[in-house]
């Protein structure tokens, strides 16, 4: 098979360029026109949902059974909940994240009217001047920060007055920094480092002209760190599902850094086991760098479409990233080696023939898990 090579620039660029749209969930409209602009430069149809997921089509050889690859556009912020006797506003977070991470954050509000207003969340106690040892030993939770405007408000009324509202929007700057020897330090590549890895995979396929064995879904999803996710984007037609999104780098993970992360499991469970042994059957005939890893306390795409009823299989393949939901830190060298993976995994064979019935014979299926892949990935030898 003719080796596909991945545009390390675009995939770069089109990283920047996502990181500086701000899209907490609930307000991805930006991130996804985005998108959509770049499928649509890209020569790749695509439909929305009604709430704005993007479902992308790579026609194939044959339409069913179909696969798709998901990654989600949405990220970690916050929003008002209430305006204090000061001025300043006390938050809550949008997504999963920890307190003392939005220690520090600058960020912008976003009011009715498209009014914003930039601002800062601290700590309480954020003046050594004024609390001493105070500042050290205050606990990190979300009751204990506020966001300080930039504004000159000194009471609820002044604030109130610019027009801040309860449930404004809050979006984290990102505080991109590409570093000369592959680093990427950002809030917010989880999972704005997925999508490029997505389209960097797709710009390949269009552009070697490869006719793909089966056609192939992208899908952005837009509300994936609220675990909704992919639970509203397939419409009952994809057979494999694999969801694109960070591995963990931490003491007792076995995450790869520079390479690909073949999730074994999550939170939600096993995956797919003839689907993920095909993913690193692939990362093994095509000289990618991989590891495999089990995540304990992670969900992603994948687990939403299955818990939302969807009969597919799914698989979890992720991009090194340390310091995940806090100062998020990857290598161009992981992203680059997971585009390799999904433009394998695209030309590849259907992982089963009898997949393209929801119900049927057991057809292809092997006796057992323990049945070997074939070297191409196609459906298991008997």
């Amino acid at each position: 098979m003719k080796k596909v090579a991945i545009d390390r620039e675009y995939l770069l660029e089109t990283l920047r360029q996502l990181l500086d749209i701000p899209s907490p969930t609930g307000m991805t409209d930006a991130a996804v026109a985005y998108v959509s602009k770049e499928l649509e430069r890209l020569g790749i149809e695509h439909e929305f949902t009604r709430r704005g997921a993007i479902r992308a089509d790579l026609k194939g050889e044959r339409g069913s059974p179909d696969r798709a690859i998901v990654a989600h556009l949405d990220t970690l912020g916050a929003m008002v909940k209430g305006i204090r006797d000061t001025g300043r506003l006390e938050v809550v977070p949008i997504g999963n994240w920890s307190a003392r991470f939005a220690e520090g954050a600058r960020c912008t509000v976003f009011s009715d009217g498209g009014k914003r207003f930039r601002g800062s969340i601290l700590p309480l106690k954020a003046s050594g001047h004024t609390f001493g040892s105070e500042v050290d030993t205050q606990p990190a939770s979300w009751g204990n920060l506020e966001l300080r405007l930039d504004e000159r408000v000194q009471s609820d009324d002044d604030t109130g007055a610019l027009g801040v509202n309860v449930g404004d929007t809050i979006a984290i700057d990102p505080g991109t920094e590409v570093l000369d020897n592959g680093f990427i330090c950002s809030r917010h590549l989880d999972d704005k480092a997925g999508v490029a890895v997505v389209l960097a995979a797709a710009k390949a396929v269009q552009e070697s002209a490869v006719k793909l064995p089966m056609d192939c879904h992208l899908l952005f999803t837009i509300s994936e760190e609220v675990g909704v996710g992919a639970s509203h984007v397939l419409h009952g037609d994809v057979a494999e599902l694999v969801a694109v999104d960070n591995g963990t780098l931490a003491p007792g993970q076995n995450t790869s850094e520079y390479g690909v992360t073949i999730a074994m499991q999550d939170s939600s469970g096993p995956f797919d086991w003839h689907l993920t042994h095909s993913l690193i059957s692939l990362c093994q005939s095509h000289g990618i760098a991989h590891e495999r890893d089990v995540f304990r306390y992670y969900r992603s795409d994948g687990a939403a479409a299955l818990e939302a009823g969807n009969d597919i299989r799914a698989a979890l393949v992720c991009f090194g990233l340390d310091s995940s939901h806090g100062w998020e830190r990857t290598h161009i060298d992981s992203l680059c080696a997971l585009s390799r993976l999904l433009v394998a995994y695209m030309r590849s064979k259907p992982l089963f023939e009898r997949d393209v019935e929801a119900l049927g014979p057991v057809g292809d299926l092997p006796p057992s898990e323990e049945a070997p892949m074939s070297d191409d990935s196609s459906a298991p030898e008997r």
